[in-house]
């Protein structure tokens, strides 16, 4: 079992950068690949990045591929993500998730945080 809270989300302006961070609870965060998601009002929870527990996989959405970078660091059971050149389309509430296999599918992941805001000012 896996328990997951974020942080790191606020109000940027267009333009600007802010780092996610998702702290995992218990031993076998470093087994499990970890996704970021995002949902804005009215909207489907969406696919963002993931990265594979060896650190090998990384997938992006094509709406953030080059802007955005999702890593780990397995000692700390943190997964981060690096969001620069924020856009006014890129507002919701991110979640970050855990999956037993490397995937893009909402379905696959298991473990959820309870999601932080990101907002940004155009």
């Amino acid at each position: 079992q896996v328990q997951l809270v974020e942080s790191g989300g606020g109000l940027v302006q267009a333009g600007g950068s802010l780092r996610l961070s998702c702290a995992a609870s218990g031993r076998t965060f470093s087994s499990y690949t970890m996704g970021w998601f995002r949902q804005a009002p009215g909207k489907e929870r969406e696919f963002v990045a993931a990265l594979s527990s060896s650190r090998v996989l990384t997938t992006y959405a094509d709406s953030v591929k080059g802007r955005f970078t999702i890593s780990r660091d397995n000692a700390k059971n943190t997964v981060y993500l690096q969001m620069n050149s924020l856009k006014p389309e890129d507002p919701a509430v991110y979640f970050c998730a855990a999956a037993s296999l490397f995937s893009r599918d909402l379905a696959r992941y298991t473990h959820w945080g309870q999601g932080t805001q990101v907002t940004v000012s155009s």
